[in-house]
């Protein structure tokens, strides 16, 4: 079979910085690394392959330097990385950024055979909005299952596939068909370290690198601040409460009075609730 998967480099979220000034991220010197997301995506796809046969392409859209997110996925065991890169990309929103990775999932289909499954992960840290994925599967008309906890079965010769989507309210057991599109949840499985054998392929192999002309997108408008309808007005950092925290004591107390007491705070604080739930009871 073959899966593709769709990774993105994004700043470490954990060594974001905002202008105190500007209200901007300020990137500089911030290390990238593969959005964690992705990685149960990634190690998703290898399980599969290592279980029905095939290959694993990875693709990106970013600047050249994403070229180092794609070579540590290779070490994870990918087959084939393929970074889709062009100025006509730079400032691309969801949907943008859909179409553009849509039509270079079409493009290594023709080129490298079609996919049986595309994978993301259920969104990335740095835009949260997880819409990319079911963006790319409406464009390429897929079956799309989003918040994926566990693969149940795959029938390659019924084409058929079985999986455990996570809601609210529990677990759905939803029976599709190939080829689809999956967005992974994180905790879904335990990453593999990459074997010596792919780290020493990875730092050899060639990543393929595809502009825009490259990825048959005729349409530009639809690409980058052109084909993006939304844009982002304005970054911030949230301001510091003034307020403390207040501890209630628990030493001594059973689970009727900690409850009594806790209530009391809240309706000393919150007054309109008080008496909005006096006026609930009564009416």
């Amino acid at each position: 079979m073959h899966v593709i998967v769709c990774i993105k480099q994004v700043p470490d979220s954990a060594q974001i910085r905002v202008h105190p000034v500007t209200n901007t991220i300020m990137r500089q010197g911030v290390p990238t690394i593969i959005n964690p997301y992705d990685l149960f995506a990634l190690e998703e796809a290898l399980r599969l392959r290592d279980v029905h046969g095939g290959e694993v392409t990875v693709l990106t859209m970013g600047p050249p330097m994403a070229e180092d997110s794609l070579r540590k996925a290779l070490t994870y065991g990918a087959d084939r990385a393929i970074l889709l890169t062009d100025r006509h990309f730079a400032g691309s929103d969801t949907l943008a950024t859909s179409f553009a990775l849509s039509q270079a999932i079409a493009k290594i289909g023709e080129t490298f055979g079609a996919p049986d499954i595309v994978f993301t992960g259920k969104q990335t840290i740095d835009g949260d909005t997880a819409q990319v994925g079911p963006g790319i599967a409406k464009r390429l008309d897929l079956l799309q299952l989003t918040y994926v906890s566990k693969i149940a079965s795959i029938d390659l010769e019924a084409r058929e596939i079985k999986v455990d989507r996570r809601t609210e309210g529990g677990t759905q057991m939803l029976h599709g068909r190939l080829p689809c599109l999956i967005t992974m949840l994180e905790g879904t499985n335990e990453i593999r370290r990459g074997s010596l054998d792919d780290a020493l392929r990875a730092a050899r192999s060639p990543i393929v690198k595809w502009s825009a002309a490259d990825a048959g997108i005729e349409d530009l408008s639809k690409c980058g601040l052109r084909g993006s309808p939304t844009v982002v007005k304005r970054v911030f950092a949230p301001t510091a409460r003034v307020e403390k925290a207040e501890q209630i004591t628990t030493a001594d107390k059973g689970l009727i009075d900690l409850a009594d007491e806790l209530i009391v705070e809240i309706f000393a604080h919150q007054p309109a609730l008080e008496q909005e739930l006096a006026f609930d009871a009564s009416a």
